[in-house]
């Protein structure tokens, strides 16, 4: 049987077709398994090179006995080398070609579903339902507009008066505007200040007996 053979399966099963799942896993695990092939190789080739660097001048046959194995080791090496990159470019394709799978199922579903959608709906209906939604829209937009416009408030209002009107506020505003560019007028410049007037002198109130005796002498001088 072959190396395949053996890592796939064979006898009974191999009229069995796997599934792409049931691949990679195989093809995981022969990469893992070569791959710890791969470190002893490089383990026992630096042990050979050792062994023969280190019997190179004492015992010939020995470090010549090391050199073999070495390249022997190496030749192991460089096959399992080329054998995993076999399979990492089968083990990518199953990928690959598992997730089209996967993508192709959710997509025939979603096509299911929106055909399921759509088995109710006709096109016409459609294009006939739309139509009768923008009927009843424009005639919701002409009774707003029929409601929101006042009734009787504008129809004996002169608009020619009303503009005339506008424009006379404006000419007063800009009236005003200029005088008050022009600077204050007389009248509104503030007077000069005046001295105040001397508060007279606080007379002494006089007594009763003497405002008669007063009285008496203003009467004989007349």
């Amino acid at each position: 049987m072959s190396f395949f053979g053996k890592v796939f399966g064979g006898g009974k099963q191999k009229d069995k077709t796997p599934s792409t799942g049931e691949a990679i896993q195989k093809l995981r695990e022969t990469e893992s398994m070569l791959c710890k092939k791969q470190e002893y190789l490089e383990k026992k080739i630096e042990y050979e090179l050792a062994v023969a660097k280190k019997n190179g001048t004492k015992n010939k046959r020995a470090a010549l006995q090391a050199l073999k194995k070495k390249k022997r080791f190496e030749k192991q090496l460089q096959q399992i080398d080329g054998t995993l990159s076999t399979i990492e470019f089968q083990r990518e394709a199953l990928e690959n070609a598992n997730t089209n799978t996967e993508v192709l199922k959710i997509m025939g579903f979603a096509a299911r579903a929106l055909k399921a959608a759509h088995q109710n709906m006709d096109v016409d209906e459609v294009h006939d339902l739309m139509d009768e939604v923008a009927e009843q829209q424009d005639i919701a937009k002409e009774i707003s507009d029929v409601i929101s416009n006042p009734i009787g408030f504008q129809n004996d209002i002169d608009e020619d008066e009303l503009e005339k009107e506008l424009e006379e506020l404006e000419q007063e505003e800009l009236d005003e505007k200029l005088l008050d560019v022009g600077g204050p007028s007389v009248d509104e410049l503030p007077s000069p200040p005046t001295a105040e007037p001397r508060k007279p002198a606080a007379v002494a109130r006089s007594k009763p007996e003497d405002d008669k005796e007063l009285a008496e002498l203003e009467q004989w001088a007349s």
